[in-house]
């Protein structure tokens, strides 16, 4: 089974730009779509970005269209959320997560393999 840890969480400068990875241990890693998601003090989890197997197709939230861009690296066994134009609203406790399905999906339940989150500050 796959195992997932977020780094590269911080404070920053509304305008400004950080670069998030998930490491992944195991030797299935591709056999995973994988996504990020997103959780406010007090707020659900949300959706924001997700990609396939091979990263052929990617999805995201429309509040993060244009600004916040998800890859992968199969061979280094790493995922990546490259975001900019970054607001206070994105403030968040950001997660990486696993999908065994063959699809791409923005659902919370259709994720069964969590990473521990690590947190994004936006000041103003």
């Amino acid at each position: 089974q796959v195992q997932l840890v977020e780094s590269g969480g911080g404070l920053v400068q509304a305008g400004g730009s950080l670069r998030l990875s998930c490491a992944a241990s195991g030797r299935t890693f591709s056999n995973y779509a994988m996504a990020w998601f997103r959780q406010a003090p007090g707020k659900q989890r949300q959706f924001v970005a997700a990609i396939s197997r091979n990263g052929g197709i990617t999805r995201y939230a429309d509040s993060v269209k244009g600004r916040f861009t998800i890859s992968r690296d199969n061979a280094k066994n790493t995922v990546y959320l490259q975001m900019s134009s970054l607001k206070p609203e994105d403030t968040a406790v950001y997660y990486c997560a696993a999908d065994g399905n063959i699809a791409v999906r923005s659902g919370l339940l259709d994720y069964s393999v969590w990473g521990q989150g690590t947190q994004v500050t936006v000041s103003s």
